[in-house]
């Protein structure tokens, strides 16, 4: 057992570690970069944590100041003796803490893109033989109507709402939609290794749950003779698309036509969509409002 003013010591010291984390999270949602770090549907649970955080930082507080030795305990679980082991156990959450409100709150970018490696495929290989706009399977059924609402398009947008499942529509009917033109805007990612000198990809980060899962998920683009843009620069391009071979597979590529600098988006991130049907056409309400 510990003594009673080591347990009080513990206990005040858990308390501040727990109310850190409760400030830290409501300066997220005072900031608006929440969504930096967990998907909206996780969001909405995430701004809740700091009441029960600062009701269990309370409970502790009070029991460290006012606490009667008697019932203090450290619960069969012998905290540190020395001031090592208390600053070893501790730093595992005062440095991410630290970190969390020293650094900048930002959109990942080329350099996490780089370690995970930039997707530019959602589909297996065996389902680009698909022919005409018939689904292979029960799974892709939704793809294949989205892919029929894209390519009657004259220039198909690709919206943050449905970006992942928009590049999975044109990537399962690759041959189909060669030729037909495209918007799309993400940010800037150069792989000088393993890319031409006037490709690059354009991209956005897919996120499941939180950035720890982010998967930068994008398209090819060959600039052409087009000026050059600093990578992490955010850009719409507009261009045609045409199936080229990458890395021994065939792929989308945008052959661009216009490549505009833009603000990057309130949100940066893309989630996937429950009925990306649905949600096209609640987009096209919002774009042609008259309609």
């Amino acid at each position: 057992m510990n003594d009673s003013r080591s347990i009080r010591f513990h206990y005040l010291l858990r308390a501040v570690i727990l109310l850190a984390f409760a400030l830290y999270i409501g300066h997220l949602v005072q900031q608006d970069a929440l969504h930096y770090y967990v998907a909206p549907k996780l969001a909405r649970w995430v701004q809740l944590c700091p009441i029960p955080l600062t009701l269990m930082a309370l409970s502790l507080a009070i029991q460290a100041l006012f606490g009667k030795g008697s019932v203090l305990c450290d619960c069969e679980h012998r905290l540190p003796h020395s001031i090592f082991k208390s600053t070893a156990l501790y730093g595992l959450f005062l440095f991410p803490l630290l970190l969390g409100f020293a650094l900048p709150d930002r959109a990942l970018g080329s350099m996490a893109a780089s370690k995970k490696g930039i997707s530019f495929s959602s589909l297996p290989s065996e389902t680009n033989n698909a022919v005409r706009f018939e689904s292979i399977d029960p799974y892709h059924e939704e793809l294949t109507e989205l892919a029929k609402i894209l390519y009657a398009q004259p220039t198909i947008p690709v919206y943050s709402a449905i970006f992942s499942e928009t590049l999975g529509a044109i990537d399962l009917y690759k041959q189909q939609f060669e030729g037909k033109e495209i918007s799309v805007s993400g940010f800037l990612y150069r792989d000088d290794s393993e890319m031409p000198e006037s490709a690059f990809a354009i991209g956005r980060f897919l996120v499941q749950c939180c950035t720890a899962d982010a998967t930068p998920f994008g398209m090819l683009v060959d600039s052409g003779k087009l000026k050059s843009l600093p990578t992490d620069t955010w850009i719409e391009v507009r261009g045609k698309l045409q199936v080229v071979q990458y890395k021994g597979q065939e792929m989308m590529q945008i052959r661009a036509e216009a490549i505009t600098p833009i603000a990057q988006p309130t949100t940066p991130y893309i989630y996937t969509s429950a009925d990306s049907i649905t949600a096209w056409k609640a987009l096209q309400i919002t774009a042609n409002p008259t309609k």
